[in-house]
């Protein structure tokens, strides 16, 4: 071990990497472990490409990892002969802007285009940017909405080399393994050629995205709406802001201090719309200014949290299968053609709404980047963990920013009715029964914890879940970990993470309302998950 990290130290483009680990392997033997974490294998391509704690060594985002990486994508891409510039955006996290500007170099370096976002902006904005320029590829460096200890790298690939389907969205195998193939065949990082620092566009591709945005409504919709917003300290806030405008709703009222970017994340113990807590000054907000509506972006903007006020003037966040058949459900009465898909752990109630109302619909695995993939003629798509792509031909993706125009489109036409996106989300409920989900999500710091839990799911799954007989037990291995119970009102979805440590169970009840008494199936609904919280629990061993 201490060969390897001597190795690694040697070839580190980094001085402070390399301080860094100098100083870890001066103190072995007591930093055994530590050293051993980091050497441990590298970084991989998971749900959403490389994520990782920011440290020395292969299995942490540092320079030396982002050289090795870029220069095995720009080798990958002229292996599969694969034309165009490179296109790089960045957040505001540490790190961020020094590992796209080495990218570029890389890029470069190899005789490739290399073009870089104006500035630190959403993730969406690059993801729009591959298309709109026909990128060869794409690389967003970000965490989303991981702790602020933590880096990322996601890769997206242009219609040469991802296809109609593709064009634009984040890669799939097999391109994955060419790519990682290609990275563990760099020799050295040292070693790799860096060119110039490549060509940083102006602002015309960021009001090309804004314009775009503002042009996925109803320009004759109404626009009569009062909105509080937080960006939690991302890179979402000046771009939602223009967005607004351009499509002719007045500012929001912005959480002053989660305004500006800040990758400590200081109001937050995680910068994730869906984590407790999150989103308290938000609402806050909401209710100091009267607001119609409240509305949250992750950190990289490509998510969007909402919440609604209650008759009792509580505000509630929706959870994110309830905006995704909201907004579906928008989308289909706005006469917007093609397939409708969503996850296999979202909520079942898209697959019954796109049957009654005739239009096609596609359930793949968990990743937007399977999303996106569903169909050619794909018109949307969510997953229940707060993404929306509503707008494919423009950004094939999530996108937090054309999800919030489209909602507060929502709720604005609703408003000159005198009803609320809670009174639509009741009447959906009147029609198909409440579909109540929630999710069991285990945070782990041994990642063995993952695997153990799993096997005990599999070795003795429930022969019941509240009370009734589980009638189907779906295992997706070897190729998915992924572990399905079922019974006629209830649905378990079990699998890890693919960007967290975390182990997650995805919980359905479904409950039919009785002489329109929505409340009462609501609450059904809810005593049923607590019952299947516990239970799944159990099995599980957690």
């Amino acid at each position: 071990m201490r060969a390897a990290a001597e190795a690694w130290l040697a070839d580190d483009p980094d001085p402070a990497a390399r301080a860094e680990l100098r100083e870890l392997i001066d103190r072995l033997p007591a930093t055994a472990g530590e050293l051993a974490d980091r050497f441990a294998g590298p970084l991989t391509f998971g749900t959403a490409g490389l994520r990782g704690r920011l440290r020395a060594g292969p299995n942490g985002m540092n320079l030396a990892v982002v050289t090795r990486a870029a220069a095995g994508l720009v080798g990958w891409l002229a292996e599969q002969g694969g034309t165009g510039p490179l296109v790089i955006g960045y957040d505001a996290r540490h790190g961020s802007r020094e590992f796209a500007e080495q990218t570029a170099r890389v890029a470069t370096g190899a005789g490739r285009e290399a073009l870089l976002l104006p500035a630190v902006l959403p993730t969406p904005v690059l993801a729009y940017a591959v298309r709109a320029l026909d990128a060869v590829a794409g690389v967003m460096v970000t965490a989303s909405h991981n702790p602020p200890q933590d880096n990322g790298y996601k890769v997206y690939l242009g219609a040469r080399l991802g296809g109609p389907a593709g064009d634009g969205a984040q890669i799939v195998p097999p391109a994955d393994a060419g790519i990682e193939a290609a990275i563990r065949g760099v020799a050295s990082a040292a070693g790799v050629p860096l060119g110039d620092a490549g060509t940083v566009l102006d602002d015309k591709i960021l009001a090309g995205y804004v314009d775009r945005a503002a042009a996925v409504l109803d320009v004759a919709g109404p626009r009569d709406l009062t909105v509080a917003y937080t960006p939690l300290h991302g890179v979402g806030g000046g771009t939602l802001v223009a967005a607004f405008a351009a499509a002719g709703f007045a500012a929001p009222a912005v959480v002053a201090d989660q305004a500006e970017p800040d990758p400590e994340f200081p109001t937050v113990a995680f910068p994730n719309p869906e984590e407790p807590g999150a989103m308290d000054h938000l609402v806050a907000l909401a209710g100091r200014t009267g607001a119609d509506l409240a509305i949250a972006n992750d950190p990289d903007a490509d998510r969007c949290a909402v919440a609604v006020p209650g008759p009792d003037g509580a505000w509630r966040p929706l959870r994110g299968d309830e905006l995704g058949v909201l907004l579906a459900d928008h989308l289909i009465r706005r006469g917007t053609p093609g397939t409708y898909a969503t996850t296999i752990v979202s909520s079942s109630l898209l697959g019954r709404l796109c049957a009654a109302r005739g239009v096609p619909y596609a359930e793949t695995l968990t990743g937007f980047k399977w999303i996106v993939r569903a169909a050619e003629d794909l018109a949307f798509g969510y997953e229940e963990a707060l993404g929306y792509c509503v707008a494919p031909a423009m950004v094939r993706d999530k996108d937090g920013i054309t999800a919030a125009l489209t909602v507060a489109e929502l709720a604005a036409g609703l408003k000159t009715e005198g009803r609320t996106l809670a009174d639509r989300l009741d009447e959906l409920a009147v029609e198909f029964g409440v579909h109540a989900t929630d999710q069991l999500s285990v945070r782990v710091d041994d990642l063995a914890e993952i695997g153990a839990a799993m096997g005990r799911a599999r070795s003795n799954p429930p022969a019941t879940l509240r009370g009734a007989p589980v009638t189907e037990v779906t295992d997706r291995l070897p190729e998915n970990d992924v572990l399905t119970f079922r019974t006629p009102s209830t649905r378990v979805v079990i699998r890890p993470s693919g960007t967290e440590p975390k182990l997650k169970a995805y919980l359905e009840v479904v409950e039919p309302v009785a002489g329109d008494d929505v409340a009462a199936a609501r609450s059904r609904a809810s005593a049923g998950l607590a019952t299947l919280r516990a239970e799944i629990a159990a099995v599980l061993g957690v």
